[in-house]
C-alpha cells in the first residue's frame, strides 16, 4: 500500500502576495470605514477654523513634501514589483500615478517661495506653486480613474512583452510630463490665470479647485462601483477620501497660505499617500513572517519525510526480499543490478553470482531478441504486463514464467533501469494444458457422440444438448436449450423420469432407465438413459442411447425366429404328411384296379387320387417355405428364363393385363433351380393379376445389383455382395402397411375365402431363402406392389462391362443435399452415405418438413426424395412445389419400386432421374453427380 503525504504551505487564513488581486475581506472594509469615519469627523471639526491664520513655517512645507515624495516613490516601487509579475495594465497606470505625485511633490517643493529661494527655484513666479498644486491634485485622480476602468477580478488587461520596458517607459513618461508642466508654470507663468493674489485665492482659483475636487470625487465613485473590490481598491478609496479632504481644506474652505486649512489639508495629503503604502508594507511583513513559518515547517517536514522514506525504503526492501515472486532489476543495457531471494530460489543463482551479469544468463538462445525488444520498449516509457515467456535455471531446466516489467526512474524522472517481477507458472501451465486437453476431449466426445447427451438444472430445464440430438430427435440443440424436459418426454414416462431424477439427487449416483421422447416429426423415440446428479454444480447429466435400431433388429430377429419356427413346424408337418400321402397314393392305384369294373367305386377312387395329388402339391409348398424341398440348382440365364415365363403368362393372365419385360443387358447368370424360379415368378404374377381385377400392367424386370454393408446392416438375413434382381411389379390396389410384415406367413391371405391357400408368397419366400437369396416387397395402397427377388450371382464368371462401369472410382462433392425419407432407419443410412461422400446433408421425414427447410436455407443444391410418402404430398408433388419456390433446385428421386414400374405406373414423368432401392454407394455417387450436373 502506498502512503500519501501532503505539505500544507498556506494555512486557511493566509493572505495572497498580491493585494491587487486578493478580494477584500470584511475586516478590510471595517478598518477602511473606520479610518474614513475618523477622517471625516476631524475634517468636520477643522472646517469652521480653516481660515484661522497661523505662523508661517516653511520647514513644514519642506518636511511635508519630502515625506510625501518618499512615500509615493516607495508605493510606486511596490506596485511596480507586483505589476512585473501580474502584468496588469491597470496596476501599471496606478503605479505611474504615484510616480507622478512624487515628481509633483518634489517640483512643488523646489518652486515654493521662501523654501530654497525667496521666490522659489526654477524661475518660479507667484502663481507657480499654486498651479503645480492644481496639476498635481488634478492628474492623480485621472490615473485612479484609468486604473478603475481597466481593472477586473483577474487584474484586468495584461501587457505583452517584457515588463521592464513598460516600467522604463512609465518613468520616462512621468519625467517628460513633469518637465513640461514645470516649464508651463515657470517659463510660461504669465500666460496662466491668476489663482492666488496677495496670499489669497481668487474666483478663478475656486473654479479650478472645484473641477479638481470633482475629478477626485469621480475617481472615488468609479472605484466604488467597479466591483468586486480587492484590498488595494478599498484602501485606494480611503486615499481618495483623504485626497478630497486635502483639497477641500487646502484650497476651498481656507483663506490663504499658512492658515489652519493649509496645514490640515497637507496633513490629509500626507495621510492619503501613506494608506496604500502602509497596507503594502504590512502585507510584506506578514508575507515574510509566513515565509519564515513555512520554511520552518518545510524543514520539519523534510526531517519527517527523511524518516518516513527511510522507514518506507526499509519496508520495501523487506517486501522485496520476502516476496514469493522473483524481483529483478537491471540497467538499460541488460546488466542485472538487483536479485531478491525468490530469484535465487527460482533460477538457482545466488545474488552474488547474478548481480553484475547480463540478463542473458537466464534467457534461452531463441529468446534473446525478445529481451532486446523489451529493453527498447521500456526505454521508450512503456510498461509490459502479464508477458508469458521462457527462462533457463542454473541446472538447465526450462521455466515458464509470466513477467510484469516497468521502467525505473531517477529523481528527475529519467528512465535509468528496468524492474521485472517474474512469477513461475510452470506447474500452472502444465495444469492448464492438462485441463485444456481434458476439456477439448470432453467437448469432442460431447460433439461427436452418437448417443444423446443432456445437461439440465435442478428443475429439469435443458442447459446443454449434444449435436447428436439432430440425428436422434430431429431437433437442433437451440430448439431445446432453455426449455423444460417435460416438453419433449412422453407423458406416460414423465413421472418415472422425475422419480429417477429425485433418486439421483438423494445420492444414488448412477441411474439407468428407459423413457420415450418425441421426435421433431411427432413419432416416439425410445432411449435408454444413464443419469447422474452433480451436487457442486447443481446439474443433472444424462446419456441417452437410441433404441430404435436395437428394437428394429430385435423385431427382425423375432420375425426371423418366427419364420424359422414356422418353417420347422411346417417342414415337420409336411414331412409326416408326405409319409401319409405316400401310403395313400401307393395304395389308391391298387384300389382303383380292384374297382375298375364298378364305376361308382372307380369315381370315388378317382376323387381320392385327386385329393392326394392336391395334398402332394400342398406339402411341396410347405417344404418350399421350410426350405426343405429338394432343389436342383444350375447356372442359368435369368433374362432367358424371365422371357420364357412372360410367354407362358400371356394366356394365364388374360388380355386385360399388359405384360412388359424390362431386361438389363448383360444380366449376370444365377445359380438357381430354374423350375422353382419359374414357379415363383408364376405365383407372383398370379397374385398381381388378383390385385388388378379391372386390368393393368405387369412389369417383369431384371437388373444387376450390389447389396452393400449398409443395406446388410438393416437386413440381418442379407450378406453383402453381388445379386441378380428379378422384380415383379403391378399397378394394382396395393397392400395396407399394417399387413406388409405378414404377407410371407403361410396360410395368410387377403383374398376372399376359397380364392387362395395363402401359400404362394410363403413358398416364394422359402425358395429364395433356401437358394441364398433375399426378397423384398414394396407396396402402397392405391399405387400397386413391387416384389424384388435377389438371387446370388453365379461365381467364376468374368467381370462384365456393366460391372466394370459400376466399379469405377467413387466421386463425391461438397454441395448441400436435402434428404426426404419417411423411414427413419433408411433416412439415417442415406445421410451417413451422403456425408461419407463429402456432401453436406440435411434431412426431413416428410414433405412439410422439407419445405420448411427449403425456405430457411437458400444454399441447398439438390433435393433427394422418396417418391411414395405418407401425408398430403408425395415426392412428385414435393418436387413440383420446391421447383416453384426454388426454380434452380435440382431433384433426384428414389423408390423401392423399379424405375420402369414407377414410370409406367404414371407416378413420374419420363426422363426424371430415379435411383431405385437398394443401391450401392457407387450408384448413389454416380446419380448424385448426374443430378447435380443436370
Amino acid at each position: 500500500m502506498t502512503t500519501q503525504r501532503e505539505v500544507n504551505v498556506h494555512a486557511k487564513n493566509d493572505r495572497s502576495t498580491f493585494l491587487s488581486t486578493l478580494p477584500a475581506t470584511q475586516s478590510d472594509r471595517t478598518a477602511a470605514l473606520a479610518i474614513v469615519g475618523i477622517s471625516a469627523i476631524l475634517f468636520a471639526l477643522a472646517v469652521p477654523f480653516a481660515g484661522t491664520p497661523l505662523p508661517q513655517v516653511p520647514a513644514f512645507v519642506a518636511s511635508y513634501q519630502s515625506a510625501l515624495a518618499v512615500s509615493d516613490i516607495i508605493t510606486a516601487v511596490l506596485l511596480l514589483s507586483q505589476f512585473s509579475v501580474l502584468r496588469s495594465r491597470a496596476l501599471l497606470l496606478l503605479a505611474t500615478g504615484y510616480l507622478f505625485t512624487a515628481a509633483a511633490a518634489v517640483t512643488h517643493a523646489l518652486t515654493f517661495p521662501g523654501l530654497f529661494a525667496p521666490t522659489g527655484l526654477l524661475g518660479a513666479g507667484s502663481q507657480t506653486t499654486v498651479w503645480l498644486y492644481m496639476f498635481w491634485h488634478g492628474v492623480f485622480p485621472l490615473f485612479v480613474l484609468a486604473y478603475a476602468s481597466l481593472k477586473d477580478a483577474n487584474g484586468g488587461d495584461k501587457i505583452k512583452g517584457p515588463t521592464g520596458r513598460s516600467i522604463v517607459l512609465a518613468v520616462l513618461g512621468v519625467c517628460v510630463a513633469m518637465i513640461a508642466i514645470a516649464w508651463i508654470v515657470t517659463a510660461q507663468h504669465g500666460l496662466l490665470p491668476v489663482l492666488l493674489k496677495d496670499g489669497r485665492y481668487t474666483t478663478t482659483m475656486l473654479g479650478v479647485v472645484s473641477f479638481v475636487w470633482s475629478m477626485s470625487f469621480a475617481a472615488l465613485i468609479t472605484l466604488w462601483f467597479r466591483k468586486p473590490h480587492t484590498v488595494i481598491d478599498v484602501w485606494l478609496m480611503v486615499t481618495m477620501c483623504a485626497w478630497l479632504f486635502d483639497i477641500a481644506l487646502s484650497a476651498i474652505v481656507n483663506v490663504a497660505r499658512f492658515d489652519l486649512g493649509f496645514y490640515a489639508g497637507r496633513l490629509y495629503g500626507l495621510s492619503a499617500s501613506s494608506f496604500v503604502l502602509a497596507v503594502l508594507l504590512i502585507e510584506n511583513v506578514r508575507l515574510q513572517a509566513s515565509t519564515m513559518s513555512l520554511v520552518g515547517r518545510l524543514r520539519e517536514q523534510s526531517a519527517s519525510d527523511r524518516d518516513f522514506y527511510g522507514k518506507r525504503l526499509a519496508l520495501y526492501g523487506a517486501v522485496v526480499e520476502s516476496s514469493n515472486d522473483a524481483i529483478i532489476t537491471e540497467s538499460l543495457d541488460g546488466v542485472i543490478t538487483g536479485w531478491n531471494r525468490a530469484a535465487e530460489h527460482l533460477f538457482g543463482y545466488s545474488a552474488a553470482e547474478a548481480v553484475g551479469q547480463p540478463i542473458d544468463l537466464i534467457v534461452p538462445q531463441d529468446r534473446k531478441a525478445e529481451v532486446r525488444g523489451t529493453l527498447n520498449r521500456i526505454s521508450s516509457n512503456q510498461s509490459i504486463a502479464q508477458h508469458e515467456t521462457v527462462r533457463i535455471s542454473k541446472d538447465g531446466r526450462q521455466l515458464d514464467v509470466v513477467l510484469n516489467i516497468s521502467p525505473l526512474r531517477a529523481d528527475n524522472g529519467e528512465i535509468v533501469g528496468v524492474s521485472k517481477i517474474a512469477h513461475d507458472i510452470t506447474e500452472e501451465k502444465q495444469a492448464r494444458e492438462k485441463l485444456r486437453r481434458e476439456t477439448e476431449e470432453r467437448q469432442r466426445i460431447f460433439e461427436t457422440s452418437r448417443d444423446l447427451i443432456l445437461v439440465t438444472d435442478g428443475f429439469g430445464n435443458f442447459i446443454q444438448v449434444s449435436p447428436s440430438v439432430k440425428d436422434i430427435l430431429g431437433f437442433s440443440p437451440d430448439d431445446m436449450i432453455g426449455h423444460s424436459a417435460t416438453d419433449f418426454i412422453h407423458p406416460e414416462d414423465l413421472e418415472n423420469t422425475r422419480s429417477e431424477m429425485r433418486a439421483a439427487r438423494r445420492g444414488q449416483t448412477k441411474r439407468s432407465f428407459e423413457a420415450r421422447y418425441y421426435h421433431y416429426d411427432g413419432h416416439e423415440v425410445t432411449l435408454n438413459w444413464m443419469g447422474v446428479w452433480s451436487e457442486p454444480v447443481k446439474r443433472h447429466f444424462f446419456i441417452g442411447r437410441d433404441l430404435t435400431e436395437q428394437q428394429a433388429a430385435e423385431a427382425q430377429f423375432r420375425q426371423a425366429q418366427k419364420m424359422d419356427s414356422i418353417g420347422q413346424l411346417t417342414g415337420g408337418v409336411a414331412h409326416d404328411f408326405n409319409n401319409v400321402l405316400t401310403v395313400i397314393t401307393g395304395t389308391i392305384g391298387i384300389l382303383a384296379d380292384a374297382v375298375a369294373d364298378r364305376p361308382e367305386l372307380a369315381a370315388i377312387t378317382k376323387l381320392i387320387d385327386d385329393a392326394a395329388e392336391r395334398g402332394a402339391q400342398l406339402t411341396k409348398h410347405l417344404l418350399a417355405f421350410a426350405r426343405k424341398q429338394p432343389l436342383q440348382p444350375r447356372e442359368i440365364d435369368v433374362n432367358a428364363l424371365v422371357l420364357e415365363a412372360a410367354k407362358l403368362l400371356h394366356p394365364t393372365l388374360g388380355e386385360q393385363i399388359t405384360i412388359m419385360p424390362q431386361l438389363t443387358e448383360e444380366a449376370w447368370p444365377a445359380l438357381i433351380d430354374p423350375s422353382q424360379l419359374s414357379t415363383a415368378i408364376l405365383n407372383l404374377a398370379l397374385n398381381a393379376r388378383d390385385a388388378m381385377p379391372e386390368g393393368g400392367t405387369l412389369v417383369l424386370e431384371t437388373r444387376n445389383i450390389f447389396l452393400d454393408d449398409g443395406y446388410a446392416s438393416m437386413n440381418p438375413d442379407v450378406t453383402a455382395g453381388n445379386y441378380v434382381m428379378i422384380a415383379v411389379s403391378d399397378t394394382g390396389s396395393g397392400i395396407p402397411a399394417t399387413l406388409i410384415e405378414r404377407v410371407f406367413d403361410p396360410f395368410f391371405t387377403t383374398k376372399e375365402v376359397g380364392k387362395g391357400t395363402g401359400l404362394g408368397l410363403s413358398m416364394v419366400f422359402g425358395f429364395v431363402k433356401q437358394s441364398g437369396g433375399h426378397i423384398k416387397i414394396y407396396s402402397e395402397e392405391g399405387h400397386g406392389t413391387s416384389v424384388k427377388i435377389y438371387l446370388p450371382r453365379s461365381s467364376g464368371v468374368q467381370e462384365t462391362e456393366y460391372e466394370a462401369l459400376q466399379n469405377v472410382p467413387i466421386t463425391g462433392g461438397d454441395e448441400k443435399i436435402l434428404i426426404v425419407e419417411d423411414d427413419a432407419l433408411v433416412r439415417q443410412y442415406v445421410v451417413t452415405q451422403i456425408k461419407s461422400l463429402g456432401y453436406a446433408a440435411l434431412e426431413a421425414a416428410n414433405a412439410a418438413e422439407a419445405l420448411v427447410i427449403i425456405d430457411a436455407d437458400k444454399d441447398i443444391d439438390l433435393l433427394f426424395t422418396d417418391v411414395i410418402m405418407p401425408g398430403n404430398m408425395n415426392g412428385r408433388q414435393l418436387a413440383d412445389e420446391a421447383a416453384r419456390r426454388r426454380p434452380d433446385l435440382k431433384t433426384l428421386f428414389t423408390s423401392g419400386y423399379t424405375e420402369n414400374a414407377i414410370v409406367h405406373h404414371g407416378r413420374l414423368d419420363s426422363g426424371v432421374l430415379l435411383l431405385a432401392k437398394p443401391y450401392r454407394k457407387s450408384e448413389l455417387a454416380k446419380m448424385l453427380r448426374t443430378a447435380l450436373a443436370s
